[in-house]
């Protein structure tokens, strides 16, 4: 068997393995392989919007009543166990319960201030990109001559 015999065989196998001859000009136009996800960038300045404000409006103030109920019934418990191990348990309960709260809403805010940010981060790419093709994009003008300048 010749050499041209062979890779034709070899070809063939790798054809019905793959099912799809390997293409080295250019790739479909899915998403690229191994990441996962959608072809495009889903997430559009209005809906970044939303998901900041969605924070704003919801979940931080939602947490904050959620916290103060919780630190108040944590309070009146530790008080009605004062003297106890109990009560001093309960008094360690809700310290670390309110650092852990202080991060959750030192996140939720980083989150809210990264979503509005990523908008104008995005939006100013987009426009220091588009400067750099604009003398591409548009023919440079000649400077108008009276076609004497030869005389």
């Amino acid at each position: 068997m010749g050499f041209d015999e062979e890779w034709g065989l070899l070809r063939a196998r790798g054809t019905e393995q793959q099912g799809a001859p390997m293409r080295l000009n250019g790739v479909d136009d899915g998403p690229l392989p191994g990441l996962g996800g959608q072809a495009d960038l889903a997430s559009t300045p209005a809906e970044k919007k939303a998901a900041a404000n969605t924070i704003e409006t919801e979940l931080e103030p939602d947490t904050r009543k959620a916290t103060d109920w919780a630190d108040e019934a944590s309070a009146t418990a530790a008080k009605e166990f004062e003297g106890w191990d109990t009560g001093a348990g309960l008094k360690k309960v809700t310290e670390t319960w309110d650092k852990q709260v202080k991060v959750l809403m030192g996140r939720l805010s980083a989150e809210k201030n990264s979503l509005r940010g990523a908008s104008t981060l995005f939006r100013g790419n987009e426009l220091e990109i588009n400067s750099q093709f604009t003398p591409l994009l548009r023919p440079q003008r000649q400077p108008y001559t009276s076609g004497l300048d030869g005389l």
